[in-house]
Parts: structure tokens; C-alpha cells; sequence
């Protein structure tokens, strides 16, 4: 028997990272550049979500090569789901005419992450919001 099983629906996962999104989850690389502002709270988050999106359904992990003005300003994450579906949660943080190029599927990090402490923050926050996440993928 389960107990405490909240059905979660896409809508509900997507505010959880939303509204868990802060500065001391950005990326550092990402800090540098711009900064991070309430007014765009995905940017700096990619990787770290495509991960927690990967706890929850699975699927791939996909990198693309982030470009502007033919320049590479680092690396983009994102999920195809287990359905072949692409999920972006983060793609809206790029408002400057960045274009994604290159993309390709990576497995996921062994073990502790370059940036663990932040996905560890986040993933907490979003518990907080949905309850229970499934562990990480091995």
C-alpha cells in the first residue's frame, strides 16, 4: 500500500522549480555573466533542473552549446523524457537572441556534481513544495 502519494501533474512540478529558483542556486559561471534577478529566475538553473527533472521521469539528459553573436557562452541542459518528448523548463531564460546549437545526449554525472550543494538547495526546496522525490538515478 502507498501512503501519502501526492499526484503531481507537470503544472505542479513546474512552479515547485519556479518558485524555488533563488540566487544561491545559480550557476556561478552564469552569476558572473549577469548576475541573477528575480525577473528571470531560470537563468543559472538549467542543469541543475534537467536533474531533478531526471529524478522525477527519467529519460535522457540532452547539452546544447549556448551562442550569441557568434560566441559560446557556455552549455545548455535539458530532458527528453522517457516518451521521446523534450522538456525545457529552463529555455526562457535566454532573452538576448542566444541560439542552441550542437545539442547532444550525456549521461548523467556519477555521484557528486560539480555543483552538488546548489542541487542538494534545490532539490530540498522542491520536496518542500511536492512532498517526496524519487532518489536519483544511479
Amino acid at each position: 500500500m502507498v501512503r501519502d502519494m501526492i499526484p503531481w501533474n507537470l503544472t505542479a512540478i513546474e512552479q515547485a522549480l519556479r518558485s524555488s529558483w533563488a540566487a544561491d542556486t545559480c550557476s556561478p559561471d552564469d552569476i558572473t555573466r549577469a548576475g541573477w534577478q528575480p525577473d528571470n529566475p531560470a537563468w543559472g538553473h538549467c542543469d541543475i533542473t534537467a536533474l531533478i527533472v531526471n529524478d522525477i521521469f527519467g529519460g535522457d539528459l540532452v547539452v546544447g552549446e549556448v551562442h550569441l553573436d557568434g560566441e559560446q557562452h557556455g552549455f545548455h541542459w535539458w530532458n527528453r523524457l522517457p516518451s521521446g518528448v523534450e522538456l525545457d523548463l529552463t529555455r526562457e531564460q535566454f532573452r538576448q537572441g542566444q541560439s542552441i546549437t550542437a545539442a547532444r545526449v550525456v549521461q548523467r554525472p556519477p555521484g557528486p556534481l560539480r555543483r552538488w550543494d546548489e542541487y542538494l538547495l534545490l532539490r530540498e526546496r522542491v520536496v518542500e513544495h511536492l512532498g517526496h522525490l524519487p532518489e536519483p538515478a544511479a
